[in-house]
């Protein structure tokens, strides 16, 4: 029985782990309506995040809306061949009622990321059809059979958008919280796809692509309701100097303050690593040398030693006039920028978090010989990734 892999674009929007969104990939593929869309409006006519699952009646709302009308089935076997043709979004459920699920047919195809057709269990509890959404304009990731052959010859456009549905079953295959029914389906079509289209898995690979990264945050707790200034100082310089494609937030729980990191999985892991061992270290210089690092001369030693940090690059620098250094910075600038951008996205969708910029009041007591020592030893501290023994060296 013919079944086309689609997971309605949730790879490509950046969304990563295991989640029940059936119903929001069903209406992305029969719609065409990107997935982040369809999922920020699912949430928000449900009033939670869709991740775990959308009601019935929700989703029954959501298509009415849009002129997709219902049709009830009684005791019928999910079989797609008994749908009419056209974009049909199913309403799959087990004997009593367990475990539903959505998909997406169309003209007697499954469209999803396992075939539910494959298990006998399943019975048809109702369906949707729309006269806005019929089988004229392909849905994205589909082919028609009639046209496709190893020899046909493809646009760029064609060519981008084949290598970004098996960069997307990649994703699936390899992910960990992806079910053996949802791999298994995934490693089929890749392999189709790339014999069909003369591909090998190194056309598939890039480094660049942000869709693929896994995001992720991990809080360093920090005594006290009410965090130093320097301590936010430090954390902007892990974030902005040392690793740019990570970012940080501050939130308080009970009688301490979490520095909250996220970004890449891999680079959240070295910033805070480095971020526990500087603060560390220049909480005990301050301790050791001022008998404190919150207030008076400690805090002002401390301030001066973040400033005193080496930054990464150097407006000055002679390699600045050479036009490929330029040019590659700019590189890295933009997937920086897009790294950041993604992140932020995820925080807000994935982790229902919205930042907000708060100012606080200053300290009026500065120490400024404190803070001129904290600036020199701070400027001979040698700061590497991944973790290395950092030491203050002093002449």
């Amino acid at each position: 029985m013919d079944f086309i892999w689609n997971d309605g674009g949730r790879a490509a929007c950046g969304f990563v782990g295991l989640a029940g969104d059936c119903v929001t990939r069903a209406i992305s593929i029969a719609t065409g309506v990107v997935y982040r869309e369809v999922y920020e409006q699912l949430g928000a006519l449900c009033e939670k995040s869709p991740r775990s699952g959308v009601r019935i009646d929700v989703a029954n709302k959501y298509l009415t809306e849009r002129n997709w009308q219902r049709q009830s089935v009684f005791d019928q076997a999910f079989d797609p061949q008994v749908l009419p043709m056209g974009k049909v979004i199913v309403h799959l459920s087990m004997l009593n009622d367990r475990l539903p699920h959505f998909c997406t047919v169309i003209d007697r195809v499954v469209h999803d990321t396992w075939d539910a057709s494959e298990d006998g269990d399943y019975f048809i509890a109702a369906f949707w059809t729309s006269a806005e959404h019929q089988t004229e304009s392909p849905v994205p990731g589909t082919e028609s059979k009639g046209r496709e052959s190893a020899e046909q010859e493809l646009t760029q456009s064609e060519f981008d958008k084949i290598l970004n549905r098996l960069r997307a079953l990649d994703n699936t295959a390899s992910n960990g919280a992806s079910t053996e029914a949802e791999k298994h389906n995934a490693l089929r079509m890749m392999q189709t796809l790339m014999l069909r289209h003369n591909l090998s898995r190194d056309d598939i690979t890039d480094d660049d692509n942000v869709s693929s990264v896994q995001f992720t945050r991990i809080a360093c707790p920090v005594n006290g309701r009410r965090a130093c200034n320097w301590e936010k100082s430090l954390a902007h310089y892990v974030t902005s100097d040392i690793l740019p494609s990570t970012q940080w937030f501050s939130s308080t729980k009970g009688h301490r303050t979490l520095f909250w990191f996220y970004g890449p999985l891999a680079d959240v892991r070295n910033a805070i690593s480095l971020f526990r061992e500087l603060l560390l270290t220049i909480a005990t210089a301050a301790q050791l040398q001022f008998r404190g690092y919150s207030r008076g001369s400690g805090a002002s030693y401390a301030e001066g030693y973040v400033l005193g940090l080496p930054r990464t690059a150097s407006a000055s620098s002679a390699e600045s006039n050479s036009t490929p250094i330029v040019n590659e910075r700019a590189l890295i600038q933009t997937r920086t920028i897009a790294l950041q951008t993604a992140a932020e996205r995820w925080l807000k969708i994935e982790c229902n978090i919205t930042l907000v910029t708060t100012r606080g009041t200053g300290r009026f007591l500065h120490d400024d010989v404190a803070a001129d020592r904290g600036k020199l030893h701070g400027s001979q501290h040698e700061v590497t990734i991944p973790n290395t023994p950092r030491r203050i060296t002093q002449k």
